[in-house]
């Protein structure tokens, strides 16, 4: 078996010069600093329009937790970020919430719940420095579940100056993603990905990209 670097170079005979070139400018600007973590949701459209924010705003990882609600997988509203994005879905167990909490906290992250809290800050006065960020967005009627609330590391707000309480959970996520990205890039901070993982979400690339790319890659590997 090739290692994946090979296979991405080789997948790139099998594309016009005009997708390599996207594909080595977009995946410069892909970060895993920061993470969207959406617990419960059960509108699928809101998770689509989550998923279209982080794709526009560089961020690779998405994570679905499922512990009544499920992702519709086949649905076409989200296909054209899904297939450039790293979904992760939480389903297995009966507890997933605190399974995915484990597992970023193990990955190096912080929680940061987007919800009211009375030690709450503001998006923009995020410390940045401080490390990896994993923002949990709750259900569309409840928010977040007690677990997570009581597991976060921080409490996160958006300001509102007007009469309604709240906003939509995807309009949250992409005002929060647009204003942590932007201070990142305009910061000293390392927010890129290892070459590790540039090489690995490329592979994920060129095979979207490429339809016959099961049988390139199987005749290129007994080479």
């Amino acid at each position: 078996m090739k290692s994946i670097k090979e296979q991405v170079e080789y997948l790139r005979d099998f594309v016009v010069d005009e997708k390599n070139a996207l594909f080595d400018r977009l995946i410069q600007e892909r970060t895993d600093y920061v993470t969207v973590v959406l617990e419960d949701l059960f509108q699928s459209h809101n998770q689509s329009a989550v998923m279209r924010s982080a794709d526009c705003y560089g961020i690779q990882h998405v994570h679905l937790i499922e512990n009544r609600n499920s992702y519709d997988m086949t649905s076409t509203v989200s296909q054209g970020a899904r297939d450039w994005l790293s979904i992760h879905r939480h389903k297995e167990l009966e507890n997933n919430t605190q399974a995915t909490i484990d597992q970023l906290r193990a990955e190096g992250y912080r929680i940061l719940a987007t919800t009211p809290h009375a030690n709450d800050i503001f998006v923009d006065d995020i410390d940045l420095e401080k490390g990896k960020m994993a923002f949990f967005f709750g259900t569309e009627l409840t928010g977040l579940s007690d677990l997570v609330i009581g597991q976060a590391d921080e409490f996160v707000k958006i300001p509102m100056y007007g009469f309604t309480e709240s906003l939509n959970v995807s309009v949250c996520a992409a005002i929060t993603m647009y204003s942590v990205t932007r201070r990142l890039r305009g910061s000293g901070i390392d927010w890129h990905l290892s070459d590790r993982a540039k090489d690995e979400i490329l592979f994920k690339w060129y095979k979207n990209a490429i339809k016959a790319s099961g049988e390139i890659l199987e005749r290129f590997n007994e080479e």
